[in-house]
Order: C-alpha cells, then structure tokens, then sequence
C-alpha cells in the first residue's frame, strides 16, 4: 500500500474506543433536550392539539421506538458506521435506496441543527433583557453560540460528551425538582391521573399528540452514529440506546403529568395557551422563589445550546460518512489530526449554519416560529421518516436467508415490523395534521412544501446512487461498508495499474 493511501486512511477514521455507556447516553440525551422538551415541547403539546393526553402520549412512543430500537440496535452490532440510518437502509433495501435516505438524513439533521439557533438566540436575548438589561438581537446571541459550537466540532468527542453531561444532568435536576414541586401542590381537587389514562389515545386530536411526542425523542437515535467512537460497540451502542430511551420517556411523561396536576386536567390546555414556555416556571415561583426560577431560565437556554452542540455532532459525522465512502466529496471524509473529529464536515456544518442565519437576520424573520419551530418540526418529521424507512429495512434484511439464523433475528424481525407500522402510521397522521404543528392556516401551502423537500432530497439520493453506479463503480461499490471503506483506494486507477 502507498504511503501516501496509508496516511489517507489514517485520516479517514474517527477516534476509537473514547466514549462509553453514560458519555454516549449524555451525548445523545443532550440532542434530545430534555428540559427544553419540557418546557417547550410538552407546554406546545397541549396548546396546540388542545388535548390533555400528552403525558400518555409520551409513554405511547417510548414504547414504540423501544420496538424501534430492537432492530436499530441489531444492525449496529452487525454494520459499524457513523451513517447509522442511511447505511442500515442500504444493507436491507439496496444502495439506491441508502443514499436517498442519506440524504434525507442530511437534510433533517441540518434542519434540525441550525433550526435551534433560532430558540437560542431568541430565549437568551429574552433572558438578558429581562435579568441583566442587556438588549442584543437575537442573531447576535445566536452567532455567540454558532462560535463556541463550531470550535467544540473539531475538539475531542469525549470532551464534548464531557460538557454535556454536566449541561444535562443540571436540567434533570431542574426539571425533576419543578415536577416535585408541581405534585406536592396540586391544583383544587388533588392530585389526578387522567392525562395518563389510556381512554385519551380514543380522543380526536391524538395523532396531533403523538407527533408532538415523537419529536422530543429526536436525538437519542444517534447513539448508532457515535458507533466507531464508543468503547465496544456491540454492547455499548445497545446499553445507552435503551438507558437513553428509558430515562427520557419516563422524564417526559412525568414531568408533562406534573404540570397537569399543578394546573388541574381541565385547565392545562388554557394554561398552557396563556403562558406558553413560561407556564413549568410560574407554577413554582411561588414556592421556590425568583433565584431558582432564574437558574431554571438559564438552564433552559443551556439546553438548548446542548442540543445545537449535540446535532452539530451527529450532522458533521453524517458528512464525514458520506465523504469517506465517496458518496460527496471526499474532502468531507476527512478527520482532524489531533482530535480524529470529523474537521471537513464540522466546518461545511458550520457554515452551513452562518449561512441560514445570516438570511433571518438580514429579512427580519421571526426567529421562533419561523427559524426554530418550523424548521425544528421538519427535522423531526426527517428523522421520523428514518426511523421508518428503517424499521422496514431492517426487517427486510433479516428475513435474508443468511441473516435468517442470526441469533434473536425472529424477535428482531417481530419488533421491526411492528415499528415500521406503528412509525408508518404516525407518519401518515403527521403529515395530515402538519399544518397544525407548524400553526399555519390548513390551506397554507407550507403544509405541504416543507415536507416536499424530502421527497425532493431521496429522489436527488437515488438519481446520485444510480449516476454513481455507472461513473464511478468503485465509490459505489464501498457505499454502506462504514468504517472498513477507509481500506479502499476509491481514487480512480492510474496508468500502469496503480
């Protein structure tokens, strides 16, 4: 092998064995952002659907993406790579069908990603007008963040997952100790378990509900994609998956529970309507006093940096796993020799992101609805998508003889295909009711132009596989071998042979 290839292939790998369980599971529940989800996502829940079943609602979906994880987490001890869904897709439903999932994945993540900037710039504007007199645009907050996020992205994974475990278990904390206070002072009539009686999944409006909760479980799928890094991916990948999911599924609908206590089940909807993001910290002003309310504002704004950090991660490795199997250019599949972080795809994820910002800033857009709500709710619908298409896939692939007697591959493929369903059908309902997620008229053209754009994003995948597959067949064929495709010379032959 040239030493020139040698040193290729040296580059072309990220950093091995620097995360175990708990980093991994601070890495990914971070890009969840618990207390924003809370705060945030549980509040618009029951504003938005005028439903009081969002508690249920999250139990509902933690059990359906633990079928989810069934098959999400076989795959991952049978293909190590950086571009979970997208390489899980190849190996069950074909390469063409892999790269447009690739990037759908690109898309979502992105979305996802610089859609937070939005909620960062806007909450912390917000706080330091309100706590210290400091008026700054929101833009102005949101690119202080963009700094310290793009100088983390090429910086050592375990530091990151370092820096977001002491961010995340700070909003646990927070979050759990508001529940407390929530429960402890019941509204008139005591303490209720109606919003966590199964009779609300029978209400009108309970798809609404469940997509709702779908999207504050965005993110803890990506246990898969920091595979190469963890420090045995055969188990450690499976452990944080299920810790991950277990952990935030029960903070959810505990803490969405609380709220509906505090307020009382017949008065959350209004409660939340009024008060919005505001409404899990009025309810214990009075018994907590304004300093810890302050610290739980500030540690709302902490979460969300958490999450622009943890989706910068998981963006940045989809680049790179792209790049290093020739699908985009290879400059992408490039690490930092220092940190073996994926330097190419951190920076593209970077400025993607200055970009998009520099746009809201100079039309004036709204940075909430229009930057953080809309665009966080597309990236979710993306990865919902994902984790159907990939339920499916994996399904396919263990119904393949030769996958047929891989040990616990019948109840893989059970779980699998009860996800892919149960997913299938909250897609189906999403979309129906996507424009009451994103607050537009129903006869707003946005309903179904933001979801256009992937179905835009897989068919560009697919005609780019098939263009690949008769350009240039050696990029093709390395397309889902994950880490080992760093051993293949994808450059085309030279005179002589080489």
């Amino acid at each position: 092998m040239p030493a020139q290839h040698s040193a290729d292939t040296v580059s072309s790998t990220l950093a091995r064995s620097r995360l175990g369980v708990w980093p991994l599971v601070f890495t990914v529940m971070a890009a969840a952002a618990p207390l924003t989800v809370v705060a945030g996502g549980a509040t618009t829940g029951f504003a938005v659907t005028g439903i009081t079943g969002i508690p249920i609602a999250y139990v509902l979906v933690a059990l359906l993406l633990a079928l989810f994880s069934v098959g999400y987490v076989a795959m991952s001890r049978r293909v190590l790579n950086a571009g979970a869904f997208y390489t899980y897709i190849t190996h069950g439903m074909g390469k063409p069908a892999g790269i447009g999932a690739a990037f759908v994945a690109l898309l979502a993540y992105n979305t996802m990603q610089i859609g937070l900037y939005g909620g960062f710039g806007a909450v912390l504007a917000q706080f330091l007008d309100t706590r210290a007199g400091l008026h700054l645009p929101w833009w102005l907050c949101a690119y202080a963040a963009w700094v310290i996020v793009g100088l983390l992205g090429v910086r050592r994974i375990d530091l990151n997952s370092r820096i977001l475990a002491t961010l995340l278990i700070a909003e646990i904390a927070v979050a759990v100790i508001f529940a407390a206070v929530h429960v402890t002072h019941p509204a008139p009539g005591g303490i209720s378990f109606a919003t966590l009686a199964p009779s609300n999944v029978l209400t009108a409006g309970i798809g609404a509900a469940l997509a709702v909760a779908i999207a504050g479980f965005v993110g803890f799928e990506g246990t898969a994609v920091f595979s190469e890094e963890s420090k045995d991916p055969h188990t450690t990948v499976a452990r944080a998956t299920y810790l991950a999911l277990t952990i935030i599924g029960l903070l959810y609908a505990f803490c969405a529970w609380a709220m509906s206590v505090a307020t009382g089940p017949a008065h959350i909807v209004d409660q939340a309507r009024a008060q919005g993001t505001e409404l899990i910290f009025t309810l214990v002003a009075p018994y907590l006093g304004q300093t810890v309310v302050d610290l739980g504002h500030l540690l709302f704004v902490t979460s969300l940096f958490a999450a622009l950090l943890a989706f910068h991660n998981t963006a940045a490795r989809y680049f790179f796993a792209l790049g290093r199997e020739g699908v985009l250019p290879a400059i992408l599949g490039r690490t930092s020799p220092r940190s073996r972080a994926p330097l190419t795809g951190s920076l593209v994820q970077t400025g993607l992101a200055a970009i998009v910002l520099a746009v809201y800033a100079i039309a004036g857009w709204d940075p909430i609805v229009r930057l953080f709500f809309w665009l966080t709710v597309l990236g979710g619908l993306g990865v919902l998508v994902l984790m159907t298409a990939t339920s499916m896939a994996v399904a396919v692939y263990f119904t393949a003889p030769g996958n047929r007697d891989h040990l616990g591959a019948g109840r893989t493929l059970l779980a699998s295909f009860t996800a892919a369903v149960g997913l299938a059908l909250v897609v189906i309902v999403t979309l129906d009711e996507f424009a009451i997620l994103l607050g537009v008229d129903p006869t707003s053209s946005l309903r179904w132009q933001l979801p256009a754009t992937y179905a835009v994003a897989a068919a560009a995948g697919i005609v780019w596989a098939l263009i690949l597959k008769t350009i240039r067949p050696q990029a093709y064929a390395a397309i889902g071998r994950g880490a080992n495709s760093a051993t293949i010379d994808l450059r085309p032959p030279t005179r002589g042979g080489r």
